[in-house]
């Protein structure tokens, strides 16, 4: 008989050999002719004059060709644009409908006379691509501006830095004499060139200028943006208590994956980490790898045990993963003059190239740079560069937000809007795609003094969204956070309504255990994230082959949405906004059990494909009584980047669950897909569905859940299959890989069921598939 605790190790999914062809779309874009053409011919002139006399006050950059701005009546391909307009070489989309563009004089002036042709009555090539034009201008001091320098202005100050980003060239020799014309620039101007990042999809420099060339700068054409550079705004921590008389520490088993945590460091000789603390490494330029701020420890206690507290309770602390700190900010938690985009990347390669580490935990939010909608910023942009390239999982969080009550004590957090405001969006570098990002919830809600109870007032519930938490979504729509964690809370004292966190964060490890405090307690969405990036490197300590992207669609999976924040939003959008797919229940997690499977499957997909799969459903999942039972399915990718561009994602991949009586009958129907968001004429099913395919698809990490109570006989009858579909968009399918590899999670839970053998039977027939293949 078999043990109800059992567990057993995730089975294997295994796909249809049939694959289907996904047919292009066809068509031109809707006719949007103005009533009158001529009069558009001449406004469109009059408004390329203006831009060019604009154009005279702009500092000139690496050659004589101006930088316009082509505004569009509707969304067109980039690229149609470029053709109709002589040629002239694409910079950017800044918006569905902004195209940035370089065009020489003589491109100009071969464009107006075909455009006073068109005034005059006679017919000229793209005119439906010329009438769908809406007006050129070109990008201003004010578009130059970051969020944070236009909200702050600049500093009052003789000397300042700024972080400054170039326009990213297709072209690395027009790249290269862009940047060498700008280097110039700036010596010549009495700069000084603190550091820079120079990437194919990322050119910025960190200068140090005067105040009166900072103003230039808005004005320099190659320019694309001027902000201020990063301000991190972490708390503090607050000692809890001192823990003596722990059992004796061991260290990890031999082969434990590592994580890395990216932080302030760590403090030397702890002993709740020494056991496994595999190496401390400064990418601080002349500093130590020690923690001399605290910050890093304590995430770095998280990262290594999860929930601290729990191992304090039982007095036993025994390490499942090796760890690793890189040391990035200083002893106030703040960076330095070198760019954080460099000091990731340098760690990055040191730790994947030394130890093979694929975890990392960053938990760094730069205030000055609120997600705003459009573009993502530079280290957005360059963690989703570095998750492809060194194949790993960066777990950051969404950045705190502050938390006020009114004047008169009330608590702003007890409406849902709040949750929701503006500028409680996310931060850099948390709306980037191809990492988790974490938002988080409270634990408690109560501290454990009796006059707490009387005179603090929580600012949330247990287990609602932490006051200060942000919410996405990210980039098109993206679901971020995708998980939240517990992170601490807030309280009000009721009679001096000051803030209070004592009592109400998470436990973790002390920096200061030379004085005894060997741990202490805080609050913030840094402590959460670690909590995340263990569990995502315990994946990889059971399934040692797993890649990143497994580990991402195995969280998803396995997050719900807890009760108290479904409770407090009304509507599913801003629900999803805050707390992503939920939080990770970590029941079977690791491994499965008898009423609750984990099928995974690791594949690679062709351009314009459909991937089949049948889900393995035993008919004991359906039989009566009435009972709760869930299917899940999930899915990750990292997809190439293009900041360039609105579309962002280089590659695209979603799927769909379909029901059908055989793998023939969806076959037929996949002969008519005719775009991204089809699976041609057979719908997904959508009763009992947590998750509309419109909305998981936008990230690249996907999951829903469908709910069966009382299955039909329609249900029961037919198959469940997944199908998994792969479109580029039509601009990248040049650049984009042949093949790109994809993780693809399917969980079936009865746990409602307590003598349930559903691991068995899917097991059962999972092998029975393969003896028929081979017999075959």
């Amino acid at each position: 008989m078999v043990s109800r605790n059992s567990s057993y190790g995730h089975l294997k999914l295994v796909r249809e050999q049939a694959r289907a062809t996904v047919r292009p779309p066809r068509g031109f874009p809707r006719d949007a002719s103005p009533v009158d053409a001529a009069m558009h011919a001449v406004n469109l002139i009059d408004s390329l004059d203006a831009a060019q006399t604009a154009g005279d006050s702009i500092i000139q950059g690496y050659d004589q060709r101006r930088l316009l701005t082509i505004k569009l009546r509707e969304k067109i391909q980039p690229e149609k644009v470029r053709r109709a307009v002589n040629n002239i070489e694409l910079v950017s989309q800044e918006q569905d409908k902004l195209i940035l563009a370089f065009a020489s004089k003589e491109q100009l002036d071969e464009f107006q006379s075909r455009l006073r042709a068109f005034s005059n009555g006679h017919s000229i090539t793209y005119e439906k691509i010329i009438l769908s034009l809406s007006a050129i201008d070109i990008w201003t001091a004010n578009d130059r501006m970051g969020w944070s320098l236009r909200e702050k202005g600049f500093p009052n100050k003789e000397t300042i830095l700024l972080d400054i980003t170039l326009w990213p060239l297709d072209k690395p020799t027009e790249a290269r004499k862009m940047q060498d014309s700008f280097e110039q620039w700036i010596r010549e101007n009495s700069g000084v060139i603190v550091d820079s990042v120079k990437k194919p999809y990322l050119i910025l420099y960190r200068i140090r200028c005067s105040s009166k060339f900072a103003e230039q700068c808005l004005q320099y054409r190659d320019v694309r943006h001027v902000d201020l550079p990063p301000e991190v705004g972490l708390e503090q921590h607050v000692v809890f208590t001192s823990i003596q008389d722990l059992d004796m520490i061991p260290e990890p088993p031999a082969g434990s994956p590592g994580i890395v945590v990216l932080d302030s460091g760590v403090v030397p000789g702890h002993p709740v980490l020494a056991p496994a603390m595999g190496d401390s490494q400064s990418f601080l330029p002349n500093r130590s790898p020690w923690d001399s701020h605290g910050h890093g420890t304590f995430v770095c206690g998280i990262a290594l045990y999860d929930d601290v507290s729990k191992s304090i309770h039982s007095r036993k602390f025994i390490p499942r993963l090796r760890l690793f700190s890189g040391r990035l900010l200083d002893g106030h938690n703040q960076g330095n003059p070198k760019l954080i985009e460099n000091q990731v990347e340098e760690a990055v390669q040191y730790f994947t190239r030394e130890y093979g580490c694929k975890v990392f935990n960053f938990s760094y939010g730069n205030r000055n740079k609120p997600y705003k909608g459009g573009h993502l910023s530079g280290l957005s942009v360059t963690l989703d560069m570095l998750s492809r390239e060194y194949d790993i999982l960066f777990v950051i969080p969404t950045g705190n937000r502050d938390f006020h009550p009114s004047p008169t004590g009330d608590l702003p957090s007890s409406d849902p809007e709040y949750f929701t405001a503006d500028e409680a969006g996310l931060i850099d570098p948390s709306p980037a795609l191809n990492v988790l990002t974490v938002g988080r919830i409270a634990r408690y809600d109560k501290s454990q003094s009796a006059q707490d109870r009387l005179n603090a007032r929580p600012a949330v519930r247990s287990r609602q969204p932490s006051p200060f938490t942000r919410h996405g979504p990210s980039i098109n729509g993206a679901i971020k956070p995708e998980i939240v964690d517990y992170g601490g809370n807030l309280a009000v004292d009721s009679l001096t309504n000051r803030v209070r966190k004592d009592g109400l964060g998470e436990l973790s490890i002390s920096h200061e255990f030379s004085k005894r405090r060997p741990f202490c307690t805080d609050v913030g969405t840094s402590f959460s994230a670690p909590r995340v990036a263990h569990v995502a490197a315990r994946i990889l300590g059971e399934i040692p082959t797993a890649s990143v992207d497994l580990c991402r669609a195995i969280l998803v999976a396995h997050a719900r949405i807890p009760q108290p924040c479904s409770d407090l939003f009304a509507q599913e959008g801003p629900l999803r906004s805050v707390v992503g797919y939920g939080l990770v229940d970590r029941t079977a997690l690791y491994r499965s059990l008898e009423n609750y499977v984990t099928l995974w499957i690791e594949e690679k997909i062709g351009k314009s494909q459909h991937h089949l799969f049948r889900i393995p459903i035993p008919e004991e999942f359906w039989s009566l009584p009435r009972r709760d039972r869930q299917l899940t399915v999930s899915l990750a990718y990292r997809t190439n980047v293009r900041n360039t561009r609105i579309d962002y994602r280089g590659e695209m991949i979603h799927f769909k669950l379909i029901q059908a009586d055989s793998v023939n009958q969806i076959l037929g129907s996949l002969g008519t897909s005719s775009t991204s968001q089809d699976v041609g004429t057979m719908s997904e099913r959508s009763s009992g569905r947590s998750v509309t395919h419109r909305i998981r698809s936008k990230g690249t990490v996907q999951a829903s859940t469908w709910s069966f109570r009382q299955p039909s006989s329609t249900v029961r009858s037919q198959e469940f299959y997944i199908v998994v579909t792969r479109w580029d968009p039509t601009w990248y399918r040049d650049y984009s890989r042949e093949e790109l590899p994809y993780a693809l999670v399917t969980a079936l839970s009865d746990r409602a069921n307590q003598t349930s053998r559903l691991y068995t039977q899917v097991k059962a027939e999972l092998q029975s598939r393969v003896r028929s293949r081979i017999e075959i």
